[in-house]
């Protein structure tokens, strides 16, 4: 059995990769914002002063949308900018703060695990039947979108071991 500091050792080499790797991929999909107001721009600015507009045009908006929010909600857990009630957090020690992390980064897991194992089947679907959007003039392969649905929450689920180990660690390191 390997010794408690090489296992600290590896959890924290493991911890750091996933949480470069969330690091790059929120870097790179930060960038989806601004092609998103580049788009909605162009959109306002056909439509009210050429009086012109096209369906793919509007559904591209709501289709960057999804890799924006999936994979920006890792990059904001890893960096703490996600939703908590900071007004109770702020008063734990930081031992119960870790608690708290370790706890729901457990249910962060599962939840993303779960999502993952029923959207499969989902995604699968779509790509049977070659869904594509129903307005004319729309995006067609839907299922390349609702893809991304397991792949951002695998994401979710890789920030949340990260934090998991993290805390182990600082546990782990306040007992001795």
């Amino acid at each position: 059995m390997p010794e408690p500091a090489a296992r600290t050792r590896v959890a924290g080499s493991v911890r750091a990769r996933i949480e470069r790797f969330v690091d790059i991929v929120g870097e790179w999909t930060s960038w989806l914002a601004l092609v998103i107001v580049v788009l909605m721009a162009i959109n306002v600015l056909l439509r009210y002063f050429f009086s012109t507009g096209s369906v793919w045009a509007q559904e591209l908006e709501w289709h960057l949308l999804v890799p924006l929010i999936l994979f920006g909600s890792s990059y904001a857990l890893r960096h703490g900018a996600h939703v908590r009630v900071d007004i109770i957090y702020g008063r734990f020690s930081e031992r119960n703060k870790t608690i708290v992390d370790l706890a729901s980064a457990i249910l962060a897991i599962a939840i993303s695990a779960l999502f993952i194992w029923f959207s499969l089947h989902y995604v699968q679907q779509s790509y049977v039947i070659d869904e594509g959007s129903p307005d004319p003039g729309g995006l067609p392969h839907r299922y390349l979108l609702k893809a991304l649905i397991p792949i951002g929450f695998a994401l979710l689920l890789l920030q949340s071991i990260a934090i998991a180990l993290g805390s182990i660690e600082k546990l782990r390191s306040s007992r001795s």
